[in-house]
C-alpha cells in the first residue's frame, strides 16, 4: 500500500488566512456546485446527508462570526504596516506618471507615526531627488525588526532618479538604503559623517548585494555652502546641530523654486563639538527666498527651548566622584559628542573606558578615523579585561539605554555576558530618554527594577533631580521657540511639516500660522500624498503607492499575509490534526493525530482532546465516502472549528492532514489523477502475500509515514 500526503506545504498559509479558498462559509462555495454547508450533498452523490455533528450547542454562525473577528483582528494589526502592492487601491492614485511642469513632492515615508521611516521625493519632470531613506525601529509584530516605506513608485520613476540626499546618518533616515539603492542606483549625498555611517550600514548589511551593484557617494562640505549639480537640480547642505555630527539640512534649487528641508534639528548655542546651527547661512537663504519649507516635527508641542548639550558633562563627572565601583554608561552608540564627554570625564578620573555593542564599536571606530572623536592614548582597554581590573578603575560603555532585551547592557545584568557581569555597588548611567512613539518605557521601567534589584545604583534622566545630579540628557530635536526661529530664519511662502506624528505636524502647522504664514500656504500631507508647487499656488493633486515593507531579523522583507499569520498564531494558537484512513474502507487506520501550539495544554485538556478524537471518528465514518476529498477536509476543518470554539471560545488556525492509504502493495496515491474511481489504473497485481505479511507491511509503512508526519506523540504533548 502507498500512503497519499495532502498536507499543505508548510511554507503556505492556512486556507483560512486569506478569508476564502476551500472553507465552505466563503467564496463560490457557499452558494452552489458542491452543495450548501453540510446539509447538501456533492453533485452527482445523490441526495442529503447528516450534518457531521447534532451534538454542539453553539451554532455554526457563532464559531464561525468568532473566526471571522479574529482574522479581521490579526489583520488590522498587520495592516498598520501594510505595502502599496497589499492596500487596498484608492481613487485618484497616480498609478500614471505626472509630467507636467510642476514641482511635486511627496512624503513616501515619514509623515506618521513620530516620523520613522524618513524618505521625501522631490520630482520635476524628468528628474527626481530622494532625501533620506530610514527605517521605522517601532513595528511590534512578531519575527520583524523593523519596517522601510514602500519603494513601489520608484519603480515607475526609476529612470527619472538622480540622486539620494542624506541630511543625517541616524537609522531613521539612512536605515532603509541597503534594500533600495541596488535596486534603483544613484549617487547618495551628504556631509562627511553621514557618508561615513552609509558607507559603515553597507558593510554591515547582512545580505548580498546585486552583482554589478557599486556603491556610489559624493560627500560634500557643509561648512563652505559648495553647490553641486544634480540633473535640473542644485544642491547644499547647511549645517545643523543634532543627536550626531554632520547633520544638516537639505537646500534644493528647483527651476520651480528653492526648497529647504531642515533635516533633525536643534538651536544648541553651545554644542560641544561647536557645530553649531549656521544661522547666518539660512538667514540669508530665507532673504533670496525660500519657496517651500519642510520642517521636522518630532517635538513642536514642547514649550520653549531645548537645554544645550553642554550642560551634561559636569554630570558625569559628579556621578564619576561619586561612585562605589565600576560604572557603566548606556549611550546611543551615533551620540558622539555624548561619548566625548565621557571619556573625557574618564580621563578627568584617570579612569580606562572599555566598549561593547557591536554599532558602538562600528560606530566609534569610523569616527575617530575621520576625527570626530579625539581620544587620549591608552585610554580604551578591551572588554574582556574588565573582570581583571580595580572596579574603580574602568568605565565600561556600552548599548542597551532603551531596555532592549539583546543589549550589552541587559547581557551584563542578566549574567550572560561573556565577559562581565554586573555586580552589588556597580553603577548603570542611563543617558537617554524612550524614543517617542515605540513603547519603549515599559523595557526601560522593567530595566530599572531588574537592576535596583541586584542593588545596583542607576542613575536616568527622568529622576536626576531626585538622585542629586545634573541632566543626564538633552534632546536633539528643537522645541517650540526654536521651530519658530527656523520659520522666521527662512521666511518660506509655503510651509510642510514633516517626519513627524499627525498631531505633531499639525501643532507645527499651527505655529506657522501663528508666524504669519497663511493657512492656505500650508498643509498637512499624509504618506503618498502628491503636493504640487508652482511658484504662486500649492496643492494636493493625489497620491501614489505607498505604505510599509516589514524586514525580519535577517534582513528579507517579510510577506503581510505571513505577518497576519503570525499574529493569528500569537492570539489564538494552531491546532494540526493528522488522520490516516483506508480508501478501500473508509476507515481510519488509527486514532487520529492532534497537534497542539500555542492553543491548550493537551494534558490538561484530556476530556476536549478525546472528545475531537471522537468526533473526528465519526466524520469520517459519515461524510469520507460520501464527498469528495476537498470537500471533505474543507468540511473537517470547519468541523473542527466549530467543535474547539464550543469548548474554548477560540479559534484557533487549524490545518487538517488527510492521509489516503491504499491496499493491494501497488495502488498509485489518490491525489495522482486516480481521483475516488476504485480500481482504476492499477498495477499488475503481485504475486499473494499472507495476511501476515501485508499486516507487518501495513504497520511498517504507516510507522514510517507517522514519523515523518510527526516530531513527536501530540496525544501526549
Amino acid at each position: 500500500m502507498q500512503p497519499t500526503n495532502n498536507n499543505p506545504s508548510p511554507s503556505k498559509p492556512p486556507r483560512n488566512s486569506g478569508g476564502g479558498g476551500n472553507n465552505p462559509q466563503s467564496g463560490p462555495r457557499r452558494g452552489g456546485g458542491q452543495g450548501q454547508g453540510r446539509s447538501g450533498g456533492p453533485g452527482g452523490r445523490g441526495g442529503k446527508t447528516q450534518p457531521m455533528t447534532n451534538s454542539l450547542t453553539t451554532s455554526r454562525g457563532q464559531a464561525v462570526r468568532a473566526q471571522r473577528r479574529s482574522q479581521q483582528d490579526a489583520q488590522r494589526i498587520a495592516n498598520q504596516y501594510i505595502s502599496a502592492e497589499t492596500a487596498p487601491k484608492a481613487r485618484g492614485r497616480a498609478n500614471v506618471v505626472d509630467d507636467s511642469p510642476r514641482l511635486k513632492i511627496i512624503g513616501l515615508g515619514g509623515m506618521d507615526g513620530g516620523g520613522s521611516k524618513n524618505m521625501m521625493l522631490v520630482e520635476y519632470l524628468n528628474d527626481a531627488v530622494v532625501i533620506d531613506a530610514g527605517v521605522d525601529l517601532g513595528v511590534d509584530l512578531p519575527g520583524i525588526n523593523y519596517g522601510i516605506a514602500d519603494f513601489s513608485y520608484l519603480e515607475q520613476i526609476k529612470h527619472k532618479l538622480r540622486a539620494y540626499v542624506i541630511t543625517h546618518g541616524h537609522l531613521d533616515h539612512i536605515g532603509g538604503l541597503p534594500h533600495i539603492v541596488p535596486k534603483f542606483p544613484a549617487p547618495i549625498y551628504g556631509s562627511k559623517f553621514t557618508i561615513g555611517r552609509v558607507e559603515e550600514i553597507f558593510e554591515n548589511f547582512g545580505l548580498p548585494m546585486p552583482d554589478g551593484f557599486e556603491l556610489k557617494t559624493v560627500t560634500m562640505n557643509e561648512s563652505t555652502h559648495e553647490r553641486l549639480k544634480i540633473g535640473e537640480f542644485f544642491v547644499e547642505l547647511v549645517g545643523v546641530t543634532h543627536a550626531i555630527p554632520g547633520s544638516t539640512c537639505v537646500v534644493l534649487d528647483t527651476p520651480v523654486g528653492r526648497i529647504i528641508n531642515t533635516g533633525d534639528f536643534r538651536l544648541d548655542p553651545n554644542p560641544l563639538d561647536h557645530e553649531k546651527t549656521d544661522t547666518d547661512r539660512l538667514i540669508e537663504l530665507g532673504k533670496e527666498g525660500v519657496l517651500a519649507l519642510l520642517s521636522e516635527s518630532t517635538s513642536p508641542e514642547r514649550l520653549g527651548r531645548t537645554p544645550s548639550e553642554s550642560l551634561l558633562e559636569p554630570s558625569f563627572v559628579d556621578i564619576m566622584d561619586r561612585a562605589p565601583g565600576r560604572i557603566f554608561v548606556a549611550i546611543f552608540s551615533t551620540n558622539i559628542n555624548r561619548i566625548q564627554m565621557i571619556i573625557n570625564a574618564a580621563v578627568h578620573h584617570n579612569k580606562k573606558i572599555a566598549l561593547d555593542g557591536r554599532s558602538m564599536m562600528s560606530t566609534l571606530e569610523m569616527a575617530i578615523r575621520h576625527g570626530f572623536v579625539r581620544v587620549p592614548k591608552g585610554t580604551f582597554v578591551p572588554i574582556a579585561s574588565v573582570p581583571t581590573m580595580k572596579d574603580t578603575d574602568v568605565v565600561i560603555v556600552c548599548t542597551g539605554g532603551q531596555g532592549e532585551p539583546s543589549s550589552a547592557l541587559q547581557r551584563m545584568a542578566n549574567g550572560e555576558h561573556r565577559h562581565v557581569k554586573m555586580k552589588e555597588q556597580d553603577t548603570v548611567i542611563l543617558s537617554s530618554t524612550p524614543i517617542p512613539e515605540t513603547g519603549n518605557d515599559a523595557l526601560i521601567g522593567a530595566m530599572i527594577d531588574n537592576l535596583t534589584r541586584k542593588h545596583v545604583h542607576v542613575f536616568n534622566h527622568v529622576n536626576h533631580e531626585l538622585l542629586g545630579v545634573g541632566p543626564l540628557h538633552v534632546s536633539g530635536h528643537a522645541s517650540r521657540e526654536e521651530y519658530a526661529d527656523m520659520i522666521n530664519m527662512t521666511q518660506p511662502k509655503f510651509f510642510i511639516p514633516i517626519y513627524g506624528a499627525y498631531r505633531s505636524k499639525q501643532s507645527h502647522l499651527e505655529l506657522a500660522v501663528e508666524q504669519g504664514i497663511p493657512r492656505a500656504n500650508t498643509i498637512n500631507a499624509e504618506n503618498g500624498e502628491i503636493i504640487a508647487l508652482t511658484a504662486d499656488k500649492m496643492e494636493s493633486i493625489g497620491e501614489v503607492p505607498h505604505g510599509t515593507i516589514l524586514v525580519d531579523q535577517a534582513g528579507y522583507i517579510v510577506n503581510n499575509v505571513v505577518v497576519k499569520d503570525r499574529v493569528l498564531l500569537s492570539e489564538e494558537g494552531l491546532v494540526a490534526v493528522i488522520l490516516t484512513i483506508d480508501k478501500k474502507s473508509g476507515n481510519l487506520l488509527t486514532s487520529p493525530d492532534i497537534i497542539s501550539r500555542g492553543f491548550i495544554y493537551m494534558r490538561d485538556n484530556e476530556e476536549i482532546m478525546n472528545g475531537l478524537r471522537t468526533e473526528l471518528k465519526r466524520a469520517v465514518q459519515q461524510r469520507f465516502k460520501r464527498v469528495d476529498l476537498d470537500r471533505f477536509k474543507a468540511e473537517l476543518k470547519d468541523h473542527i472549528m466549530h467543535y474547539l470554539f464550543e469548548h474554548t471560545q477560540r479559534s484557533p488556525i487549524v490545518i487538517p492532514v488527510v492521509n489516503i492509504v491504499t491496499g493491494g502493495g501497488g495502488g498509485k496515491p489518490a491525489d495522482q489523477g486516480q481521483g475516488r474511481k476504485p480500481g482504476a489504473q492499477q498495477q499488475p497485481e503481485a504475486a499473494p502475500k499472507s495476511p501476515e505479511e501485508v499486516a507487518a507491511e501495513q504497520q511498517k509503512r504507516f510507522q514510517e509515514m507517522r514519523a515523518r508526519l510527526l516530531t513527536q506523540d501530540a496525544r501526549v504533548d
